[in-house]
C-alpha cells in the first residue's frame, strides 16, 4: 500500500513539474512575442543593380529641397514685402516640406548607404508619427491658402478684415491642431499593438500599411480608423479646396479685361500645382480599403510625396511669384555688396 501511494505521489509531482515547465515556456514564449526591438527597411531591395544611381539622385533631390524650402523660409521672414498672410502660409507650408523630407531621406539615405536597413521599433513608430502628423498639417494648411485666395479674389474689400493678423494666427493654429487631433487616435491604435515577428517593412519607411501587417494582433479596427481618418482629411480638405476654387473662377471669368484676369488667375496657378500633386499621390496611396498587394506603387507615390513635390515646391512658387523673385533678388544683391 505505501509502496502504491508513493508511487502515485511520485507520479503527480512529476505531473505538477511538467504542468509548470509548460507554463514558463509559454511565457517565455509570450514575452518573446513582444520583444521586437528593430525593424528592417527593404526599401528598394529589387533594384539593387541602380541602388547606388537611386542614393545619388535621392541625395541631390533631398538637397535641393533642403536649400530650397530654406531659401523660402529665410526670405519670408527677413524681407518685410512677404509678412502678408499669402506669404506666412507659404512659409509654414515650406517648413513643413522641409520636415517631411528630412523625417524620411535622411535615415533611407544611410540604411542605404550601410546596408544594414534597419530602424529601431520606437524610432520607426516616431518617424510614422511625425510624418502622418506633418503631412497631415499640410493639407490643413493647403485648404486655408486656398480660402486665403478666395477672399483676396471674391472679397477684396474685406480681406485685410477677415485676413488679419489674428485671422492668419487663428487658421494656422487651426491647421497645426487639426493635424495632431486628426492622427492622435490611429497613432494610439498602433502604438498600442504588438509586433512578435517578423519585421521587415517592405517601404523605405516605417508607413502605415506595411507597418500594421507585422502586427500579431487582429488589425482590422486600426486599418479601419487608418481609411475612415485618411478619407476624412484627404477629401474633407480637397473639398474645401475645391469649393474655394469654384467661387474664385465664377469671379475670375466674370472680371472684364483679359489681362485682369490672367492677374488674379496667375495667384492661384502655383497653388492649384501643389495641390494637384499632394492631392493626386496622397488619395492614390492612402483612401484605399485594401492594400495588400499595391506597396510597390505606394513606393512611388511616397517618393512623390517626400522628396519630388517638396523640391519642386520653392521652385513653383518663386518662379511664378514676382514678390519673391524680386526678395531673392534684393538679398542676392545684398549678399554681393557686402562681400565686396
Amino acid at each position: 500500500m505505501f509502496t502504491f501511494l508513493s508511487l502515485v505521489v511520485r507520479r503527480v509531482g512529476v505531473h505538477f513539474r511538467l504542468a509548470g515547465d509548460i507554463k514558463a515556456l509559454i511565457g517565455r514564449e509570450t514575452s518573446n512575442q513582444t520583444t521586437v526591438t528593430e525593424f528592417i527597411l527593404l526599401g528598394f531591395e529589387n533594384m539593387r543593380s541602380v541602388e547606388i544611381l537611386i542614393v545619388s539622385v535621392f541625395l541631390l533631390m533631398y538637397t535641393v529641397s533642403v536649400v530650397g524650402n530654406l531659401t523660402i523660409i529665410i526670405l519670408i521672414l527677413t524681407d518685410h514685402q512677404l509678412q502678408s498672410p499669402m506669404y506666412i502660409f507659404l512659409g509654414n507650408l515650406s517648413f513643413l516640406e522641409l520636415m517631411i523630407t528630412s523625417a524620411v531621406v535622411p535615415k533611407m539615405l544611410v540604411n542605404t548607404i550601410s546596408g544594414s536597413k534597419t530602424i529601431s521599433f520606437v524610432g520607426c513608430l516616431t518617424q510614422s508619427f511625425f510624418y502622418f502628423l506633418l503631412g497631415s498639417i499640410e493639407f490643413f494648411i493647403l485648404a486655408a491658402m486656398s480660402f486665403d485666395r478666395y477672399l483676396a479674389i471674391c472679397h477684396p474689400l474685406r480681406y485685410a478684415v477677415i485676413m488679419s493678423a489674428q485671422g492668419c494666427f487663428q487658421l494656422l493654429v487651426g491647421s497645426w491642431a487639426g493635424g495632431f487631433l486628426i492622427i492622435l487616435v490611429p497613432s494610439i491604435l498602433t502604438a498600442g499593438l504588438p509586433f512578435c515577428g517578423p519585421n521587415v517593412i517592405n517601404h523605405f519607411f516605417c508607413d502605415s500599411a506595411p507597418l500594421l501587417r507585422l502586427s500579431c494582433a487582429d488589425t482590422h479596427l486600426a486599418e479601419l480608423v487608418d481609411f475612415i481618418t485618411s478619407a476624412i482629411l484627404l477629401l474633407g480638405s480637397l473639398l474645401l479646396t475645391v469649393v474655394s476654387y469654384i467661387y474664385i473662377i465664377s469671379s475670375v471669368l466674370k472680371i472684364p479685361s483679359t489681362q485682369g484676369r490672367q492677374k488674379a488667375f496667375s495667384t492661384c496657378v502655383s497653388h492649384i500645382t501643389v495641390v494637384t500633386l499632394y492631392y493626386g499621390s496622397s488619395i492614390f496611396i492612402y483612401v484605399q480599403p485594401s492594400k495588400e498587394n499595391i506597396l510597390d506603387f505606394n513606393k512611388a507615390g511616397t517618393v512623390l510625396n517626400t522628396m519630388v513635390t517638396p523640391m519642386l515646391n520653392p521652385f513653383i512658387y518663386s518662379l511664378r511669384n514676382q514678390k519673391v523673385k524680386d526678395a531673392l533678388k534684393d538679398a542676392f544683391h545684398k549678399h554681393i555688396f557686402i562681400k565686396i
